[in-house]
């Protein structure tokens, strides 16, 4: 009996020992730790967390519900059939067959008015014996091409239809900001009346290195098919059509690039309204400015376009434009490089009136300049061309011609020389054209038909009349 007390009595004094250790060595501890844990959540959760995180996300996340709604229905599916010499079989020769084919290519297009008038890209329909239109309601039509513009690779197109057609009107893409959201709508890889969503990264986009363009470039997805499409912002409205990708695969991996819609308007109505692109010019050459540009020609600002000449009987000229002025701004556009310069200018006409911010020694001055038809233009197998005085074609006792003002490089130089054309002699026809100004050069060289021959006739420095023929 005496043992089991003991053993009763040790097993309660160990319980207690153990008790009273917890108690003073953990339980002491741990409201410090769930103390210092509750500081890491709050105290208070309000009911509506949820709406809250919707009202939050709408504010950060555009709607495109309704820019989309505005697209869809103006922007078509453009088909392009083209007949091209295909390889020749022996089943061809056999049975005596053409080798021709028909060759399908598909883009997209844009609606800009309820009577018809389409635009697209001229690559989309290059070379086209029938173009053919469907519209979002899956309703064809056969296309007539109105004009195209190779430079801007703009083209205009016409369906006759009985009832008003659902268009887009074009934005001011001047007022289109980098971060902004836009949607790309087009007919990528046949899949009709696709709308995909980005940002504008970038603005003024030249690609060929020339500072031929001025595209507005995006992260919207665009593939083969959306050329032609339609570039809207938020609002629905038209600020670009979609052009071309930067791609080493053929498809989408970053950004896309769209013509301006203030670029777009202008090609469009002077098509409609002369037949042609009617471009106004400054009448400068030079180039953008960076670091090292402005160390070597001595100036301590680094944007904007330094004037190295100004050409002569221009409006550049006339205003009082001179070599060395830094050009940062033409009338509220500011202007950091080159391609800013001439995207502007693209959306003028000669007689326009703009005004020129300079930087001359040091001061700011704004001449107002008046762009003037272009005076010079490029022959591909002779360089720079310009318009000839009379007293010019005098000398060469001719009745019309453009005088060459500057060879390509050095190698045309020498080959022409060879049989006596030089610099100043006259270029009097292309393909038969007779050619009495620089836009008689620019419309023989674009309506040439590819196929044949190019012809050139110039009168030489000995007054000899040479006629050359290049494939």
């Amino acid at each position: 009996m005496k043992k089991i007390l003991t053993l009763v009595f040790v097993s309660a004094l160990g319980g207690l020992l153990t008790l009273g250790g917890y108690k003073l060595f953990i339980e002491k501890e741990s409201p410090q730790l769930a103390l210092e844990q509750s500081n890491d959540f709050p105290v208070f959760v309000p009911t509506n967390n949820a709406v809250n995180a919707i009202n939050n996300n709408a504010t950060i996340a555009p709607n495109f519900v309704d820019a989309a709604e505005k697209s869809l229905d103006a922007v078509v599916h453009v088909k392009n059939t083209a007949i091209v010499n295909g390889p020749t079989s022996m089943r061809d020769l056999f049975y005596g067959r053409s080798s021709q084919r028909a060759q399908v290519g598909t883009g997209s297009g844009v609606i800009i008015s309820p009577t018809g008038y389409i635009v697209t890209n001229n690559h989309v329909i290059k070379n086209a014996n029938e173009i053919s239109i469907t519209l979002n309601d899956n309703k064809a039509y056969i296309a007539e091409l109105i004009g195209t513009d190779e430079t801007t690779d703009i083209a205009l197109l016409k369906i006759e239809t009985d009832d008003d057609l659902p268009f887009m009107a074009f934005g001011d893409s001047d007022n289109a900001k980098i971060g902004e959201w836009v949607l790309a709508v087009g007919n990528p890889f046949n899949l009709n009346s696709t709308v995909t969503a980005g940002i504008i990264s970038a603005k003024s986009r030249d690609l060929s290195g020339q500072h031929l363009q001025s595209f507005i470039q995006t992260d919207a997805a665009v593939n083969p098919g959306n050329s032609g499409g339609a570039l809207v912002n938020v609002n629905g409205d038209l600020i670009g059509i979609n052009t071309a990708i930067s791609s080493q695969t053929g498809s989408y991996i970053g950004y896309s690039f769209a013509v301006p819609s203030n670029i777009a308007r202008k090609i469009v109505n002077d098509i409609m309204e002369y037949g042609n692109v009617q471009n106004g010019i400054l009448g400068v050459s030079g180039g953008a400015l960076n670091s090292e540009a402005a160390e070597e020609l001595g100036t301590t600002t680094t944007e904007g376009f330094y004037v190295n000449e100004v050409q002569e009987d221009t409006g550049a000229e006339k205003a009082g434009i001179k070599p060395g002025d830094i050009i940062n701004k033409i009338d509220n556009v500011k202007i950091n490089k080159f391609s800013d310069l001439t995207g502007y200018l693209k959306t003028k006409s000669p007689e326009d009136v703009v005004n020129v911010t300079l930087l001359r020694d040091g001061h700011e001055e704004v001449l107002p300049v008046t762009l003037l038809k272009p005076t010079i233009t490029i022959i591909s197998t002779i360089g720079y061309v310009k318009n000839a005085s009379k007293k010019e074609l005098k000398t060469f006792n001719a009745d019309y011609g453009v005088i060459i003002s500057k060879f390509a490089d050095d190698n045309y130089k020498a080959g022409w020389s060879r049989v006596g054309v030089e610099e100043g002699s006259v270029v009097t026809k292309i393909n038969g054209n007779k050619l009495y100004t620089v836009e008689d050069v620019q419309n023989a060289m674009k309506t040439r038909n590819l196929r044949e021959p190019l012809q050139i006739e110039i009168i030489n420095n000995q007054g000899e009349k040479v006629v050359h023929s290049f494939r």
